[in-house]
């Protein structure tokens, strides 16, 4: 991790909600959270390279469950000024952002989780009792949190005169979790790639299983499924995030596991369902899959591998 001077930690805390301040290097901004959670703030962690300028490229890192923008930022600092890339990883507050906020996105609300999870000891599993797990749907899409990555993004180009109309946006673990949901229930945004990596479970692009595993009661078309699969999606899975993998949290419900019993697993299974869907709806599908050899739960060698699929050579 980055050293952080004591004059900058210092600066840190003086920062304005809305007055974005880019310098090159590694910083950090705040931005006002969005629709439902009004009065709290997004702090955004950032690394302008040295040969930033007004064409270069904008990618947007999710971190996991850790909600450590700061780490997930600085595992990019090497790429950042390799491919002239500006970095830009938000850090959203786990006391003001549960996990119905941060990894289901804010698509479920009145969660009654607390009674439905159990943590099984001296392992990485969370167990789910599905009958326990009471919530409500949340159809005000003003308050999914893929909205703010646009917002971000608007202000962030604006404060730098930058020619870009579109960002990446990579995210890992439960950043994964957010992006792929981005990718089926965010109708319009200014993102290209989506990259997801290495999720617990998946929303699968099927009617057949109900929130948040599937789509039925959400709210969303069949017909919007078209536009999802037509996106640049690419899901990134480690090879090692298998059965013996024990980093991170992995749930464990009764319809969870019908998507398999590891995240490797579980991730084929959600490209295969929406490949096939995909081919029953017959319409375009564009998403790929990449699996990295060697890699397990680790943000840091996924976002190599992303880094390299994406910039490298281009």
């Amino acid at each position: 991790m980055a050293l952080v001077s004591k004059d900058k930690l210092i600066k840190e805390n003086e920062l304005q909600v809305n007055q974005v301040d880019i310098q090159n290097g590694s910083g950090a901004f705040l931005v006002d959270s969005g629709p439902g959670h009004e009065g709290q703030s997004i702090k955004v962690y950032y690394h302008k390279p040295e040969n930033f300028h007004e064409d270069s490229k904008i990618l947007i890192v999710i971190p996991g469950a850790g909600r450590n923008g700061d780490s997930y930022r600085d595992a990019w600092i090497e790429e950042s000024e390799k491919y002239g890339l500006l970095i830009l990883s938000p850090m959203y507050n786990e006391r003001e952002y549960g996990f119905g906020d941060y990894h289901l996105c804010g698509l479920l609300k009145n969660i009654e989780l607390k009674n439905s999870i159990e943590y099984v000891e001296n392992t990485n599993i969370a167990r789910m009792n599905e009958e326990n797990f009471k919530f409500e749907i949340n159809p005000n899409r003003e308050q999914w949190i893929f909205n703010d990555f646009d917002r971000i993004f608007d202000m962030v180009i604006a404060h730098l005169n930058s020619k870009q109309t579109t960002y990446d946006i990579f995210g890992h673990s439960a950043g994964g979790h957010i992006l792929h949901r981005m990718a089926l229930f965010q109708k319009d945004s200014k993102v290209n790639h989506i990259m997801p990596a290495n999720s617990s479970f998946y929303t699968l692009p099927s009617f057949e299983y109900s929130m948040p595993f599937g789509l039925k009661d959400a709210p969303i078309e069949r017909e919007s499924l078209k536009q999802a699969f037509g996106r640049n999606f690419v899901l990134f899975l480690g090879e090692m995030d298998n059965e013996n993998e024990t980093g991170g949290t992995f749930l464990r419900s009764t319809t969870a596991d019908k998507q398999g019993l590891h995240r490797l697993s579980r991730g084929k299974f959600f490209f295969d369902t929406a490949r096939a869907i995909a081919e029953e709806l017959k319409v375009e599908f564009n998403w790929k899959i990449q699996i990295v050899p060697g890699v397990g739960h680790n943000h840091r060698e996924m976002g190599n591998a992303v880094g390299e699929y994406l910039y490298a050579n281009k």
